[in-house]
């Protein structure tokens, strides 16, 4: 009955979506009927080179036609807000233009035009002159979204185009380790195809594969790759010479990739240069610019003690809104936009090899069960009291600004404590694997089967954290599919066994145990290489030295990043510094009093409320404190350690002004 219901509810599901899919695809062929003939246009045809860069799935002309479509969306839904805003305003545009011109006809004698009435612009009424502005602003709107889908383009081959070049080394490195073995050109470019470290490189050997396929020739399918990806510089020169060596010979193939793994190599190394010194720009950019806004605050505070006729009330939409605030809310959504834009570029700079990455799991269960262990789960878990905490403190009478501070430490700080953890566990994974690789390499140069290099450092190396996963491996490797077995799993055409290749499955479940990205993108190189009949020692050998090499990587980054942590908490702890200084020592009643006393300027020193302007600058301090933690936890580990950064600075300068008495 159970398994009824469940194929029901699949059932039920899959006529839901191909229902959904059924309307999408009815919106498209209208909008392909009615707007594909944009695609011929002369002003497309740089999208259309884009668009090449791009490995989209959809065509360029059903592309472009879902633009045109949604233009016309939004130039509709713009219009009617248009033109209320246009006809509210019509009348006070007409009036001043009255005022104007009634003047210059006062002054111009009494033989000039009579001069225009608030119902009238000139020779256009007013309601007509809303209708024009509406429309303006409507075709406006319809131009812009359709250069918004031209710079979506251009912003997705350039993403593409990013991923390719960090991608394309390791693919290289995996090209030359096939090269050793007796694979064709054809089946090593599919095998790197086939990884997942390889990312964007990995897409555009696919589609070379695909046109090759359809071409008849890999030539052609390496070629038009070559002419539409985005990376000029990097992937299509590549697969030009490839395509070139490769009807050479195998030996002119494996010293072009041996030639081509040392250039990006040092092209790699110019470029975390670069990286670094970029980042010691945004760092003192950073700064100055976290420190502003503070600064500012305090100084409008301080003008408005002094001079309170310095910072006259706004007038606004909302109406009247005194400029210490208006100052204060753009100080505030200055520190978190521009913490936000920092935390993002900081972590661009890190490689893709060195940023973990979790997955939340499937069930209710499992999320209960691996939060302990996986932030993902954990942020799942923790959400809801982190809710529910601030639920109850609103209800308790705290203002706005504390519910949501203390609401976000308590669930950026869980979070964030469980990722740390689980950083040091991979950190104890990564430098054991390192250990794990060596061994068995060297068990391999002395001609052991690797499943005998594995089963041997399994018994006498001690590996810490990895033990049990080496075990693990060393049993999957020694066991083996029988031929029944294999023929229930799927037989091959011709009605023999399907082959199983439990070495791979076996690396494969060793690598998903591991769980680092360094794992994930060194392993994979074995089964391939020794798929392909390469030596077994040259392939470990290759591994130990890329192994080693990463590892050392990540622990330079590591190093190298300190001192930006320091910079983000040291800049923090500056402004929460000031901020109390002139909390204590400036924003006090008693201290106003001696300075109305002695200013003949200040006229209204009743005007000033300490209390409130210390709430202003304890919000605009816990705005930089947070920003500072986005930064500081970015360039230490990555997102996750971003929340724990950030929550712990929020909460200590929650506890610190609070207890303090400096709000």
């Amino acid at each position: 009955m159970s398994r009824r219901r469940t194929t029901g509810t699949a059932g039920a599901g899959a006529n839901e979506s191909l229902a959904t899919g059924g309307r999408l695809a009815v919106l498209d062929r209208v909008c392909y009927a009615l707007f594909a003939r944009h695609a011929s246009d002369r002003r497309h045809d740089a999208d259309r080179k884009r668009y090449r860069g791009t490995a989209l799935d959809t065509g360029f002309e059903t592309y472009l036609s879902r633009a045109y479509g949604l233009s016309w969306v939004v130039a509709v839904a713009v219009f009617l807000p248009a033109l209320v805003v246009a006809a509210g305003a019509a009348p006070a545009v007409a009036a001043a233009v009255e005022a104007r011109f009634g003047a210059a006809l006062l002054s111009s004698g009494p033989t000039a035009a009579p001069a225009p009435t608030p119902d009238s612009v000139g020779p256009l009424r007013t309601g007509r002159a809303a209708l024009l502005v509406a429309v303006a602003v409507a075709l406006l709107a319809k131009r812009a979204t359709v250069a918004a889908a031209g710079l979506g383009l251009r912003w997705v081959a350039s993403t593409r185009r990013t991923d390719i070049e960090r991608t394309l080394p390791g693919a290289v490195r995996y090209l030359e380790l096939l090269s050793s073995g007796s694979d064709e050109p054809r089946a090593m470019l599919r095998k790197a195809a086939d990884g997942d470290a390889y990312g964007g490189t990995a897409t555009s050997l696919r589609k070379a594969l695909n046109a090759a396929r359809l071409a008849g020739s890999l030539d052609e399918g390496l070629r038009r790759v070559a002419r539409d990806t985005p990376s000029r510089e990097l992937l299509a020169p590549f697969l030009l010479k490839f395509r070139k060596h490769a009807a050479t010979g195998d030996a002119a193939l494996s010293e072009f990739l041996a030639t081509e793994r040392r250039m990006l190599s040092h092209r790699q190394d110019r470029a975390r240069k670069r990286a670094r010194r970029f980042l010691e720009l945004l760092t003192e950019l950073f700064v100055a610019l976290l420190v502003l806004p503070a600064l500012i605050v305090i100084g409008a505070t301080a003008l408005s003690v002094v001079i309170p006729e310095l910072l006259p009330p706004v007038p606004t939409p909302v109406g009247v809104v005194p400029t210490r605030a208006v100052v204060l809310y753009g100080a505030v959504a200055f520190l978190v936009a521009f913490g936000l834009a920092a935390a993002v570029a900081v972590g661009t700079l890190r490689p893709p090899s060195q940023r973990a990455s979790y997955e939340t799991p499937a069930s209710p269960r499992a999320v209960l069960e691996t939060a302990g262990r996986n932030p993902a789960a954990t942020a799942v878990v923790v959400a809801g009291p982190a809710a529910a905490l601030a639920g109850w403190l609103a209800l308790a009478g705290y203002t706005l600004v504390n519910v949501v501070l203390i609401g976000y430490a308590a669930f950026a700080v869980p979070v964030g404590l469980v990722a740390a953890r689980r950083t040091r566990i991979d950190d104890a994974k990564d430098r054991e694997l390192a250990d794990f690789v060596h061994a068995v390499s060297g068990h391999v140069a002395q001609g052991r089967p690797l499943e005998a290099a594995v089963a041997a450092v399994a018994r006498d190396a001690d590996l810490g954290v990895l033990d049990d996963d080496v075990a693990d491996l060393a049993f999957a490797l020694r066991s083996t599919t029988a031929p029944e077995e294999a023929t229930r799993a799927g037989a091959g055409p011709a009605g023999e066994p399907a082959a199983v290749d439990v070495r791979a499955a076996a690396i494969d479940r060793f690598v998903d145990r591991v769980g680092t990205p360094l794992a994930a993108a060194t392993l994979g190189l074995v089964t391939g290489a020794l798929n392909a009949g390469g030596d077994a020692d040259a392939v470990f050998e290759t591994l130990r030295i890329e192994v080693g090499r990463l590892y050392s990587e990540q622990r330079a980054l590591r190093s190298s990043m300190q001192p930006y942590i320091a910079v983000g908490w040291g800049a923090a702890v500056l402004v929460a510094g000031v901020v109390a200084v002139v909390n204590t020592q400036v924003v006090d009643a008693a201290r106003l009093a001696e300075i109305a006393a002695a200013s003949e300027a200040v006229s209204k020193p009743s005007g000033v409320h300490p209390e409130l302007e210390r709430f202003r600058l304890y919000v605009v301090t816990q705005a930089t404190v947070l920003a500072s933690g986005w930064f500081a936890g970015t360039a230490a580990r990555g997102r996750y350690a971003a929340l724990l950064h950030s929550g712990a600075l929020v909460a200590c300068c929650y506890v610190v002004f609070t207890v303090g008495g400096l709000v």
